[in-house]
């Protein structure tokens, strides 16, 4: 079962139990108001105050259940999340690097003199005005009788294309064993077979 389902699954799940628990403890209030209101002293009401506690326990187990179960779907959808990004910072980080090199590859260049590409001019430019007029600047002083003409240094750039986080944590398949469901009519009914 993928994450993003298991979590919705046993979210839908914990909710129900959740209401259940509270209509059960409702329940429970209004006959301990009974009991007192009466005076039950012979404890005629004392086997459905058992039944309703036992049945809240039951549902307060089932629900802690599933909950730790979410608390784990968590974790593992995290983990996806977090080395999904790793992964787009990474190239993020080796594309600026190489970026890094080219610039300065294009401002050793156009010091030395040479011909350089427009486009490549207006990279450098973009990352730093003030060192594309100290290079323009240096190489007007050592201007050479025979000049280097050079290609593009970044070429025709493809676009990579990322996987969406969120969308590889939901459909990763969920890790360890899930507890099996279980209706809340069911879990109530198998306290009152006790």
């Amino acid at each position: 079962m993928k994450i993003g389902e298991a979590q919705q699954i046993y979210r839908e799940q914990a909710a129900a139990y959740r209401t259940q628990k509270s209509v059960v403890s409702k329940q429970l209030q209004e006959l301990h108001s009974q009991i007192e209101a009466s005076g039950d002293g012979d404890g005629r009401y004392a086997s459905e105050a058992a039944v309703l506690e036992l049945t809240l326990d039951a549902l307060g187990e089932k629900e802690t259940e599933y909950q730790d179960y979410l608390d784990k779907l968590s974790e593992q959808y995290c983990a996806y999340w977090n080395a999904t990004v790793a992964e787009q910072q990474k190239d993020a980080m080796e594309e600026y690097v190489q970026d890094m090199g080219k610039i300065m590859q294009v401002a050793r260049r156009i010091m030395a003199g040479a011909i350089v590409p427009a486009s490549d001019e207006k990279k450098l430019m973009e990352f730093s005005q003030e060192m594309y007029q100290t290079a323009k600047n240096i190489g007007a002083m050592v201007q050479r009788q025979k000049k280097e003409k050079y290609d593009s240094l970044w070429g025709d750039e493809e676009k990579k294309e990322y996987d969406d986080p969120q969308e590889v944590a939901e459909n990763a398949e969920a890790q360890g064993k899930a507890p099996r469901l279980t209706d809340v009519e069911e879990t109530i009914a198998s306290v009152a077979r006790q």
